[in-house]
Order: C-alpha cells, then sequence, then structure tokens
C-alpha cells in the first residue's frame, strides 16, 4: 500500500488530485454537495493511481 501511495506520481496523478480538492472546496463553499462525488471520484484515481495514466488506456503488449 505504501508502494502505490508513494511512488510514481506524474503530472496527470497530480492534476485529478487538484482537482479532486478544488471540487472539494466548490461543494462546500456553494452548498452543491453533489460535487462531493465527483471529488470523490478523481481523489480515488489519484490515491490509487487509477484511470488512464500518462501512456493513455492501452493494453499492454505482453
Amino acid at each position: 500500500m505504501k508502494h502505490i501511495l508513494f511512488t510514481n506520481w506524474h503530472l496527470m496523478r497530480i492534476v485529478r488530485l487538484v482537482f479532486a480538492i478544488f471540487l472539494f472546496v466548490q461543494a462546500y463553499v456553494t452548498f452543491e454537495w453533489f460535487f462531493i462525488v465527483f471529488g470523490l471520484f478523481f481523489l480515488i484515481q489519484a490515491i490509487f493511481n487509477t484511470g488512464c495514466g500518462p501512456n493513455g488506456c492501452q493494453i499492454p503488449k505482453k
């Protein structure tokens, strides 16, 4: 678990984290609590490094 959290941080993963924090702040400021769902989606992608990475959504050729 530590390996997933602390390694392989690239630009897209940081963008997902920043966007999740932005959505949490907007949900709090505007009282639109539905934004928390989207914020959690991007936060989970950033923490666990899921989704399309810098190489796109391609299948490994092994």
